[in-house]
């Protein structure tokens, strides 16, 4: 017989996280304060996505920023001189932000006085959707330059996505990038996911997507 255990750290790692998610967002829920985990490639356009964001839900919605990376402050400054408050989170290498990261980010911003907190995750189409962040909802970047067999080779990031941004289609006649095979491409994997083509340079589209975030940061109050 043998003499040693197995465990499985993977699936205990997981679970841990899972049980943190939860308690944090029935938190979130109490103080009825609606937090987006907001994920992408590097590149896509997050920050833009952001201060677009802000500008165009600042004027009725109280919002709060996590901004993650594994270094730096860059986008955190971007975002500071919109007013809105913000804090930067370095995660020490780590390619994703867990539950347990995101309560530290949440205490060192300060939930008072906030409806809406946006968690820019860090740019990473992996392990950022293994991770339950503890949020509301989830909303996913794919941008135009990334091409459209993403969700073939990425396929958790859209099952977990609750609204898919297509951006920079400002550009996209510069690619080879396929809107209805992309849609087709994500509905094998989420059936209910909107699909919202923007341009976070230009604004076009934004009208859509901060009528989807208004609409469930609404909802979250409520319920």
């Amino acid at each position: 017989m043998d003499s040693f255990r197995v465990l499985e750290i993977k699936k205990s790692v997981y679970e841990s996280n899972d049980r943190e998610a939860e308690l944090l967002r029935a938190e979130l829920k109490a103080a009825k304060v609606f937090m987006l985990n907001l994920m992408s490639s590097p590149g896509s356009g997050k920050t833009t996505t952001v201060l677009r964001t802000i500008e165009a839900l600042g004027p009725e919605l109280r919002i709060g920023v996590l901004e993650a990376d594994i270094d730096s402050d860059v986008d955190a400054r971007a975002v500071s001189r919109t007013g809105a408050k913000v804090i930067q989170l370095h995660s020490g290498g780590m390619c994703h932000l867990d539950a347990g990261m995101a309560r530290q980010g949440l205490e060192g911003l300060g939930l008072e006085g906030l409806d809406l907190v946006v968690l820019e995750n860090i740019g990473n189409l992996i392990c950022t959707a293994e991770f339950d962040t503890g949020a509301s909802r989830n909303a996913m970047i794919l941008s135009v330059p990334e091409g459209d067999d993403k969700p073939l080779k990425y396929p958790l990031m859209f099952e977990v996505a609750d609204l898919v941004l297509v951006n920079k289609i400002d550009a996209m006649g510069l690619f080879d990038f396929d809107l209805l095979v992309f849609e087709e491409r994500v509905r094998r994997l989420n059936k209910k996911a909107p699909i919202v083509p923007v341009s976070a340079k230009t604004g076009q589209g934004l009208r859509a997507w901060a009528d989807w975030l208004r609409a469930e940061v609404a909802e979250w109050k409520r319920a």
